[in-house]
């Protein structure tokens, strides 16, 4: 199916994300086994909150557009990247922030991008230290095999422990902080707020581009902040009172 907005038209209505629950407490942070980024591992703890299930589609994304509050991706109008259940890509971090907050002026509530932390706490499902979001194993047919032009539609694989799906997989997702090299020695898993200034932004999450397309849920990614990728996407978090 194709989003609307290919034929000019304007969505008439906000389409929500859907959310799932994800409960807060404690967990161990990062990979001793995994980039020197990842590590030094430690103990991390946050509050509960409401993820998107799984990456924001073009159909979430094209009432965004139809209200006038950013420019098309660069891809929007390419056929193999049209369908409503694919993620949208190619949107900078800053765009990805205005969704966010263009949600919490329309539906209410704090709507914004999840911290590293909270993205691994959600990717994780659960389990500590699994090597996916899955436990040890990817599951079967989780990721397509052989060549693809683009990425997948969402919310055909398996849901890890929270229930959310694609979570690894599919696209890069941006995340609130700042990117810092060197890992947790040098910098706070806590995330930031929103600076104009154009650092790098931490992303998280496997890409359709990819000879491997998934990624531990440890696993860490950046990008400067103003860049438009075709495996760049986005995934919303609204905060539980």
């Amino acid at each position: 199916m194709s989003v609307s907005l290919r034929d000019g038209a304007r969505p008439a209505a906000v389409v929500a994300p859907p959310l799932l629950q994800v409960p807060g407490g404690a967990f161990l942070m990062g990979s001793e086994t995994g980039r020197d980024d990842e590590r030094p591992t430690r103990l991390v703890e946050v509050r509960p909150f409401a993820l998107g299930s799984t990456p924001v589609t073009c159909a979430q994304y094209a009432a965004f557009l139809g209200a006038g509050r950013a420019q098309l991706p660069p891809w929007w109008f390419h056929p193999a990247f049209a369908a409503a259940d694919q993620p949208v890509v190619g949107v900078t971090w800053f765009e990805a922030v205005a969704y966010t907050e263009w949600l919490s002026e329309t539906l209410g509530g704090v709507w914004r991008l999840p911290t590293e932390a909270e993205w691994e706490r959600a990717a994780r499902g659960g389990l500590e230290s699994a090597a996916t979001a899955w436990g040890d194993r990817l599951p079967a047919g989780e990721v397509p095999e052989g060549p693809i032009e683009s990425p997948w539609s969402v919310g055909r694989g398996t849901p890890n422990g929270y229930g959310l799906l694609d979570i690894g997989t599919i696209v890069h997702e941006w995340c609130l902080d700042r990117y810092v090299a060197g890992g947790y020695a040098v910098a706070s898993p806590w995330g930031s707020r929103r600076t104009e200034a154009p650092e790098r932004r931490a992303s998280r999450g496997g890409s359709w581009r990819h000879r491997v397309r998934w990624s531990p849920p440890s696993a860490r990614s950046s990008l400067p902040p103003s860049f438009r990728y075709a495996d760049y996407g986005f995934r919303v978090l609204r905060e539980v009172v």
